[in-house]
């Protein structure tokens, strides 16, 4: 059994900076080369498919110097992306998922600009959570649903599963759902496509974390019974 869509919540970079007397956004910093890491040993393990939760609809409510500082990250992420080669070798689709509106102009542009020059990509795909909520992206679904009810482009009697996920921002399931950090909850992390997801909780913080625990996760998927209800 293969894992082909990992999913991760990349949780503990504030706490791993304070127990150094950091300030938090240093922990992001370090979190974010943590993440280059994770993502080439993720293609090297035969990962298609990995999606980072980087930045939640809550997270809009911190103090506005760590959003900000939040902001930087994900745009310098943004433009190493643009003249990454690995991205070109491996022929990785980036996307970003969630409400871009809460997002500055220019950061916008630079994830539309990732997007453009990736969109025909097709043998890896990387997605970034970013202002995502799992029950905003249900709203979505169903405001647009509705619109397209109204304009008779959908007859409510065909309403099914599949149609709620053709109207979200993301149309794939994850295999495996990893949450470093030692909490053990969802946090609002794409409630419909991870119903048959396996999930793993690290207690190591998300800058601790390395390429040999994401093959230990891996071997431990590969060693679980997945039923699907059954």
């Amino acid at each position: 059994m293969t894992a082909r869509h990992v999913a991760i919540i990349l949780d503990g970079n504030r706490r791993w900076a304070r127990k150094r007397g950091m300030k938090p956004w240093q922990g992001h910093d370090v979190g974010l080369e943590k993440l280059r890491k994770i993502t080439k040993a993720a293609y090297d393990f035969g990962i298609i498919e990995l999606t980072l939760y980087v930045f939640s609809a809550q997270n809009i409510n911190r103090s506005s110097l760590e959003v900000n500082k939040l902001f930087s990250l994900l745009g310098r992420s943004c433009s190493e992306m643009l003249e990454d080669e690995t991205i070109k070798e491996k022929e990785v689709r980036v996307r970003f998922i969630g409400n871009r509106d809460i997002f500055p102009k220019e950061l916008q542009s630079l994830m539309h600009q990732v997007e453009q020059k990736t969109k025909n990509y097709d043998k890896c795909f990387l997605n970034f959570a970013a202002g995502y909520g799992g029950r905003e992206e249900i709203t979505e679904a169903v405001k647009k649903i509705t619109r397209e009810v109204k304009q008779g482009l959908i007859d409510p009697s065909s309403l099914n599963q599949q149609t709620i996920t053709d109207h979200l921002w993301l149309q794939t399931d994850p295999d495996i759902v990893i949450r470093t950090g030692g909490e053990i909850r969802t946090s609002n992390f794409f409630p419909w496509q991870t119903i048959y997801s396996e999930w793993f909780f690290v207690k190591k913080l998300w800058p601790d974390f390395t390429p040999a625990d994401l093959k230990k996760v891996l071997n431990g998927f590969n060693k679980r019974k997945r039923n699907f209800g059954k």
